[in-house]
Parts: C-alpha cells; structure tokens; sequence
C-alpha cells in the first residue's frame, strides 16, 4: 500500500541554511519545518509520525519504529540529501520504504 503523505511543506524550502542562517551544519531548521508534514492518520487507523531530537530521527508507522541519523559527514553537504537519506533508512527500519516523486512524500507499507 503506497501513502501519500503530501507535497515538501512550503515552509521548509524558506529554512533551507542558504535562505535561513543555521550553524548545525545538517540543516535542523529545515528538517524541523519538513518532518511537521509526516503527522497523519492512516485509513486503517495507524498513525505516522517523525520527529527529531538532536542528530538522530525516530519515524512511527502505527506500532513499528525506525531510527536514523542526520549525517553530514556521509550524506553531505546538501541538507536535503542528509535529510532524505536518514528518511530512507528510518522507513526501512520500520518496514516501509520512503520516496520522494515529483514534490510529493511517499511511504509504501508492506
């Protein structure tokens, strides 16, 4: 089952570093505006959620969890890429798989 999860929040391409100075090197203003797009309800009643403490990104399918870090060092410079990337990982993690099309966020759950 493929969820759409919506277009990238406009919000977020405001707190890109370029257009919003952050010093943390991986872009946490904009993986904070990004991640609020990832709260909703499923049709059968599971819950999705992301949220961000520090470097590391826990997302919620329902019961299932998944980590990840933000790593600039390995993903880097491009916060989107950073961002994205820790994405990948935290879905896999959970069971799903996370991708990006045309502007739009999508979740394939098994």
């Amino acid at each position: 089952m493929k969820i759409d999860l919506g277009p990238i929040p406009a919000d977020a391409e405001r707190r890109l570093p370029e257009r919003e100075p952050d010093a943390s090197g991986i872009g946490v203003n904009y993986a904070d505006a990004f991640l609020k797009g990832f709260k909703k309800t499923l049709p059968d009643g599971r819950k999705v959620a992301c949220r961000r403490r520090g470097l590391e990104l826990t997302l919620t399918l329902g019961e299932r969890t998944g980590k990840a870090l933000l790593r600039r060092l390995e993903h880097g410079p491009d916060v989107r890429e950073i961002l994205h990337r820790a994405l990948r990982e935290a879905a896999s993690e959970a069971g799903a798989i996370y991708s990006l099309e045309d502007g739009r966020l999508f979740l394939e759950l098994d």
